[in-house]
């Protein structure tokens, strides 16, 4: 038997401590995850004249256009009203899942 190894505890009861910590961890994501999940998000656009509500699951549920932004004249514009309103939401579900993973794990990059 080499100098300096013991059986025991020692490393192995420290790394079943990690594990388990980390499979905690992991429990809580799965949670905050499906939390978010099912939360809705708005996102507008054009001082509220579009909007656009999405799931946390990135799911799109509803786009309101108000008539007065309808023009046939300048469809690029509602377009981009579309398109700005949509990417607000879809940043705010990506913001409330860094903000709520990395309260889990103090910031701390998880590979799931």
């Amino acid at each position: 038997m080499a100098k300096g190894f013991r059986g025991g505890m020692g490393m192995g009861g420290n790394m079943n401590q990690v594990v388990a910590q980390a499979q905690r961890m992991q429990r809580q994501i799965e949670m905050a995850q499906a939390e978010i999940r099912e939360m809705r998000f708005t996102g507008t656009a054009g001082g509220e004249l579009v909007k656009v509500v999405a799931g946390g699951d990135h799911q799109i549920f509803s786009v309101e256009i108000a008539k007065e932004v309808v023009d046939p004249d300048d469809i690029e514009g509602l377009q981009d009203l579309i398109m700005a309103a949509a990417n607000q939401a879809l940043e705010q579900i990506d913001k409330t899942n860094q903000e709520r993973i990395g309260a889990i794990t103090g910031g701390m990059k998880m590979p799931f």
